[in-house]
C-alpha cells in the first residue's frame, strides 16, 4: 500500500500498482498526437512553407531555420528546470499539458500565417514566430517524456506506454504531413497564404482539444515525496552520466537524419518526380511505421534496446538506398520508402524509452532524480538542435546546387535534391550508429541500477 494525494490533493491510500489502465495509455498517447498534429507540420513543410508560399529565398529560410533553432534549443533544459521545480496538486509534469495548450497552438498557427510584410521585417516576423513556436512547443512536449518515469517505475509498462505514445504520436503525424497540403489547397484555392492559415488553425484547434483530455485523465505516482533539484544538482546529474550522453548525441544525430529526409520531400516529389500529388501519397504511407513501433517491444525482449535501435537504423539505410537506385520506378520507390519509414519510426521509438532509463543511472550515480531536466535535453534539445541541421545541410546544399523556388530547377538542382532526400539522410543514419554500439555496456548495467535505486528507495521509506 501507499499514500497518494489525487487530483484535488487529498490524501488517499491505494494500492501500490505500477499497472496503467488501457484509457490511460491511450491519453498518454494524445500528448504525442498532439504534439506531432502541429509540429511535423513545421518538420515537413516549413522549409518548403518558407520557399514555395511566404516568400523567402532558400540560403535565407535554411540559415533562418539552423540560427532559430540553436537559440530556440537552448530552452530545453530551462524547461526541464521548471518541471523538475515544480509543484502542484496535479503533479510535476502533467499540469504543463493544460498551461501550453494554448500558448503552442496559437504560436504555431501564426507561424503558417503570412503577414502583409515585406524585406527585413517579413524575416524577423518568421524568425520570432518559430521561435516563439518552439519553445510553447518545448513547454508542451519536455513533460511527454518526463512525466513517463513517474506514471510507472515498471521497465516493460514504460516501454509498453512509450509505445502507445509513439504509435499516438504517428497518427498525428499522418494526418500533418498527408492532409494538409491538400487541405491548404482546398481552403485556399489560389491564394496558398490563405489556405495554410486556415488550415493550420483547424490543425491547431484539434491539437488544443486532445492535450486538454490528455491532462484531465493523466495521473503521476510517488511524486509527494520528491525532492526539489536545484539548478546545481541538475548539471550534477548530468556529470558522468555517460549512457546519457550518448543518447543525446545520437538522438541529435537521428533527428538531422530525418529531418534532412522529411524537409526535401517536397522539393523531390515535386521537382524530380514532376508530381506534386506524390507528396502527400508518400507522406501518409509512412503510417507504415507503427508496424515497426509496435514490434519493438517484443523486439527489445529478444535482443536488447541497443541492438533493437541498430537492428531500426540498418532498416531505414537500406529503404534510402533501394530509393536511391530505384532509378525513379514507382514500385520500387515505394518499397524503399516503406522500409525507410519503419527503420527510423522504430529507432525513435528507441531513443525516447532510453533518455527515460538514463534518469534512474543519474540517480543512481549521483543521488540525484532530475528528470526533467535530461529528458529534456534528451529530448526537446535533440529533437530542435538536430531538425536544425536537418534544415541547414540540405537548404544550403539546393543553395550550393542551383536551386530556385517555383521555376524550372536544372539539371545540376535537380541532382542536388535528389542527394539530399536519398542519399545524405542515409549517411546520417550510419553515424547514429556508432553511439548506440557504444551504449551497450552501459544497458548492462540497468539491472543493478534498478535493483539498488529499489534498495535506497525503500530505505528511505
Amino acid at each position: 500500500m501507499e499514500t497518494t494525494r489525487d487530483h484535488v490533493g487529498t490524501v488517499a491510500t491505494v494500492e501500490n500498482d505500477d499497472h496503467l489502465p488501457l484509457h490511460r495509455k491511450i491519453t498518454y498517447a494524445f500528448t504525442d498526437m498532439s504534439g506531432n498534429l502541429l509540429y511535423c507540420i513545421i518538420s515537413g513543410y516549413l522549409l518548403y512553407f518558407f520557399t514555395e508560399v511566404f516568400g523567402l529565398s532558400v540560403g535565407v529560410a535554411g540559415t533562418l531555420l539552423l540560427v532559430a533553432r540553436f537559440f530556440d534549443a537552448l530552452d530545453a533544459p530551462i524547461w526541464g528546470i521548471i518541471i523538475d521545480h515544480t509543484h502542484s496538486k496535479y503533479g510535476k509534469s502533467r499540469p504543463w499539458f493544460l498551461w501550453m495548450a494554448l500558448p503552442f497552438t496559437l504560436f504555431v498557427w501564426l507561424l503558417f500565417t503570412t503577414p502583409n510584410l515585406s524585406g527585413t521585417a517579413k524575416i524577423v516576423y518568421a524568425g520570432v514566430m518559430y521561435i516563439l513556436a518552439g519553445i510553447s512547443y518545448t513547454g508542451m512536449s519536455t513533460p511527454i517524456t518526463a512525466v513517463l518515469p513517474n506514471l510507472t517505475s515498471d521497465p516493460q509498462e514504460r516501454t509498453v506506454a512509450n509505445s502507445f505514445r509513439m504509435v499516438g504520436g504517428n497518427i498525428g503525424n499522418f494526418f500533418a504531413v498527408t492532409f494538409i497540403l491538400p487541405f491548404a489547397n482546398l481552403l485556399g484555392g489560389a491564394d496558398k497564404q490563405k489556405g495554410w492559415s486556415l488550415a493550420v488553425g483547424i490543425y491547431a484547434i484539434v491539437a488544443f482539444i486532445l492535450l486538454v483530455v490528455a491532462f484531465l485523465d493523466m495521473r503521476e505516482k510517488n511524486i509527494e515525496s520528491t525532492k526539489t533539484v536545484t539548478i546545481k544538482q541538475s548539471f550534477k546529474a548530468a556529470k558522468g552520466n555517460w549512457p546519457w550522453v550518448l543518447i543525446v548525441l545520437a538522438n541529435v544525430i537521428y533527428w538531422a537524419a530525418l529531418m534532412t529526409r522529411n524537409s526535401t520531400l517536397a522539393y523531390y516529389f515535386q521537382y524530380n518526380m514532376n508530381n506534386q500529388s506524390l507528396i502527400s501519397l508518400f507522406n501518409g504511407v509512412s503510417i507504415i511505421q507503427v508496424v515497426g513501433m509496435a514490434t519493438i517491444p517484443f523486439l527489445v525482449k529478444a535482443t536488447s534496446k541497443w541492438a533493437a535501435t541498430v537492428i531500426a537504423l540498418s532498416v531505414a539505410i537500406l529503404g534510402q538506398v533501394i530509393m536511391g537506385i530505384s532509378g525513379g520506378n514507382f514500385v520500387v520507390l515505394m518499397i524503399g520508402w516503406c522500409l525507410a519509414c519503419i527503420g527510423s519510426g522504430s529507432a525513435c521509438t528507441m531513443f525516447f524509452a532510453m533518455v527515460g532509463d538514463t534518469v534512474d543511472f543519474g540517480e543512481w550515480k549521483s543521488g540525484i532524480r532530475a528528470a526533467g531536466f535530461l529528458t529534456a535535453i534528451g529530448s526537446s534539445f535533440c529533437i530542435k538542435m538536430g531538425s536544425g541541421l536537418g534544415s541547414f545541410l540540405p537548404a544550403q546544399i539546393l543553395k550550393a546546387f542551383g536551386y530556385v523556388a517555383d521555376k524550372a530547377q536544372t539539371a545540376t538542382a535537380l541532382s542536388g535534391i535528389s542527394f539530399s532526400f536519398l542519399w545524405l539522410p542515409a549517411i546520417i543514419f550510419a553515424i547514429n550508429i556508432i553511439p548506440m554500439v557504444l551504449y551497450r555496456k552501459y544497458e548492462k548495467q540497468e539491472a543493478t541500477v534498478r535493483a539498488d535505486l529499489a534498495k535506497r528507495h525503500a530505505a528511505e521509506a
